[in-house]
C-alpha cells in the first residue's frame, strides 16, 4: 500500500479559481518525495489537503492508508508535520515543548520524558533543552520543530521548506536527520525551494504548475529528459568558427553565450580528452573547459517556464549561524 495515494485531487476556492486542478500521485512506503512548484502553483494547497488542514473539493487522497476526508483523526495520528514558520512558544524550554507535544498525543508522562530526551539528543539540542525557545537561533528552532513532529513516531513526515534561510551547517544537520529518519523507514514528503536539496535527498521529484503535475520522476531521469551534458569552452587563442567545426565532430553545437562555446556531448566527462587532442591538433588554445551536467533548474525551467524561487540564491557555504 502506498504511503500517500492521490487521485484527481482538486481544490476550488471559487467558481473560477481552481488552485489544484486534479492531480494524481503516489508515494511509496519509505520514499523521500520532493514536491516543487512556483508560487501560486498549488503546492501549499496540496500539502494542506494531505495533512487534513484543508478539505478537498474533488477527488480523493489517502495518507498512511487513511482517507483525508473520512478519517482525518487517523491521518493526523500517523503523520508528522514541520512547517517553515514553526509556532513555537518562546517562553517554553525545548524539553517542555516536546513533552507538551507528547501529552497532546496521549503519550504517558514517563514515556513522553523519555522521548523528549531521545529527540533532543538526535537533533543535537540536548545542552539547549533547558533554555527558553526564544533564545534559540533559527536553525535550532527548525531542529526543535522537527523533533516535536516526531514525538509520536509518525509513519509519514511532511516537511515544508525545512531549511529555507538556514546557514550551511544547519542545513546539513537537517539533511542528515531526514536521511537518518528515512533509513529507519519514515516516508518523507518534502517541499523545498532549493533544487540542490531535492537533488540530494529525493528518490523522486514531482513538479506542479498551474494546479497540475507537469513532471514526475527520479532526479536523474528528469535531468536526462531536458538534455545531454554540455561542454563549455573559452578560447585563449584561435577562431571560434574553427573551434565549432572541431566540436561538431563530438556532439551538437549549441549557441555561444557570453564568449563561451558550447556543445552537447552524450559521453560527458569521457569526451574531454579526445576534444582537447582535436583542438590541439587544430592549433586552438583553450583557456578553460568544463563539462556541465543538466540540473533540476533546467528541468524546472523546461517544465514551468520559470526558475524556482530561491534556486539561484542558495546560502553561502562559508557562513555559520551564531548561537548554534
Amino acid at each position: 500500500m502506498p504511503a500517500i495515494e492521490v487521485s484527481n485531487l482538486q481544490r476550488a476556492f471559487s467558481a473560477d479559481f481552481l488552485a489544484v486542478a486534479g492531480i494524481d500521485l503516489q508515494v511509496a512506503e519509505g520514499e523521500i518525495y520532493a514536491f516543487l512548484g512556483p508560487n501560486g502553483a498549488g503546492k501549499t494547497t496540496t500539502v494542506r489537503m494531505l495533512t487534513t488542514l484543508l478539505r478537498p473539493t474533488g477527488g480523493s487522497a489517502r495518507v498512511a492508508g487513511f482517507d483525508v476526508v473520512d478519517e482525518p483523526a487517523a491521518v493526523r495520528g500517523a503523520i508528522g508535520v514541520a512547517l517553515q514558520e514553526a509556532a513555537l512558544d518562546p517562553l517554553m524550554t525545548g524539553r517542555e515543548l516536546i513533552r507538551m507535544q507528547a501529552t497532546l498525543h496521549g503519550i504517558p508522562r514517563a514515556e513522553g520524558r523519555r522521548r523528549a530526551d531521545d529527540l533532543l539528543r538526535r537533533v543535537g539540542l540536548t545542552e539547549a533543552g533547558e533554555r527558553r525557545v526564544g533564545t534559540y537561533s533559527g536553525g535550532m528552532k527548525r531542529r526543535l520543530d522537527l523533533a516535536s513532529s516526531l514525538v509520536h513516531e509518525p509513519r509519514v513526515l511532511f516537511l515544508d521548506e525545512p531549511t529555507t534561510g538556514l546557514d550551511p551547517v544547519s542545513r546539513k544537520a537537517i539533511w542528515e536527520e531526514v536521511e537518518a529518519l528515512n533509513r529507519e523507514g519514515t516516508t518523507v514528503f518534502l517541499t523545498t525551494q532549493y533544487l540542490e536539496e531535492a537533488d540530494q535527498l529525493a528518490d523522486r521529484v514531482g513538479i506542479i504548475a498551474a494546479g497540475r503535475i507537469v513532471a514526475e520522476d527520479t532526479p536523474t531521469a528528469l535531468k536526462a529528459q531536458v538534455g545531454k551534458p554540455r561542454m563549455e569552452i573559452v578560447l585563449a587563442e584561435g577562431d571560434a568558427p574553427d573551434c565549432i567545426d572541431v566540436l561538431g565532430r563530438f556532439g551538437d553545437p549549441l549557441p555561444p553565450k557570453d564568449g563561451t562555446l558550447m556543445v552537447e556531448v552524450a559521453e560527458g566527462a569521457a569526451a574531454i580528452a579526445p576534444v582537447v587532442r582535436a583542438l590541439d591538433e587544430a592549433g586552438i588554445v583553450v583557456e578553460s573547459l568544463d563539462v556541465v551536467e543538466p540540473t533540476l533548474d533546467d528541468v524546472f525551467v523546461a517544465k514551468t517556464g520559470q526558475h524556482l524561487e530561491g534556486a539561484e540564491d542558495e546560502p553561502d557555504t562559508g557562513e555559520a549561524e551564531a548561537a548554534e
